[in-house]
């Protein structure tokens, strides 16, 4: 039986995603979280086999969890679900250490494959951003000005480019609005731009959003 964790901090979201593994005779939902920060603990009390990891939710953040919980379970293997299937994101999801990187909108006879191969010991990313990942490491000159982010500033980027204010982003992280300035800053000064409008056309230019995310 391969015990699973769902972690994502949109209820509908788990539920969906409860309701397609729970048909699959070999796989048990031992929990969910809807944070970083549960997952961890969860992970260190429980040991799941695998974790299906949301990227972008309150506090700590996908990334940072996913690296905690390798850290710390080292029998349990991540695989991350998010929206962004462009380039740095996925590369640097499973530098981390991630199993496995699939887009939310993958059909669910892919997530299920994913899970069997990961549990086996396999690695597993979706066909395409497989390709985008192996392009960008053979074309180093075509590589995104995004890379050198850090997982927090490429997170914070993220949010700045659909809208979401400083003050927001402090509360949905849980730090103050100046820790968020100080990564602000420290990304514009990374990717020469000046204002979030700079930084939103450059995240559409180089493909790290698309114009249907804004």
């Amino acid at each position: 039986m391969i015990k699973l964790l769902l972690v994502d901090d949109h209820e509908l979201v788990r539920t969906g995603i409860r309701r397609i593994l729970e048909d699959v005779p070999d796989f048990d939902v031992v929990g969910e979280a809807s944070k970083g920060e549960e997952a961890v603990r969860f992970c260190r009390d429980h040991a799941p086999d695998i974790v299906l990891m949301d990227m972008s939710m309150p506090g700590i953040g996908g990334l940072e969890a996913t690296k905690q919980i390798l850290r710390f379970s080292e029998n349990t293997r991540v695989i991350v679900l998010s929206v962004h299937r462009e380039n740095p994101i996925p590369a640097k999801v499973m530098q981390l250490g991630a199993f496995g990187y699939l887009t939310k909108d993958s059909e669910s006879e892919e997530m299920i494959k994913a899970i069997y191969k990961v549990a086996a010991g396999q690695k597993y990313v979706s066909p395409d951003i497989a390709q985008q990942i192996a392009l960008g490491q053979l074309d180093l000159n075509e590589s995104s000005p995004f890379e050198p982010l850090s997982e927090r500033e490429l997170e914070i980027a993220l949010m700045l480019t659909k809208g979401v204010k400083v003050p927001e982003i402090a509360v949905y992280l849980n730090i103050s609005a100046k820790t968020v300035n100080t990564y602000r800053y420290r990304m514009f000064d990374k990717l020469n731009v000046g204002t979030d409008v700079e930084l939103t056309h450059l995240a559409l230019r180089h493909g790290l959003i698309t114009s249907d995310q804004l």
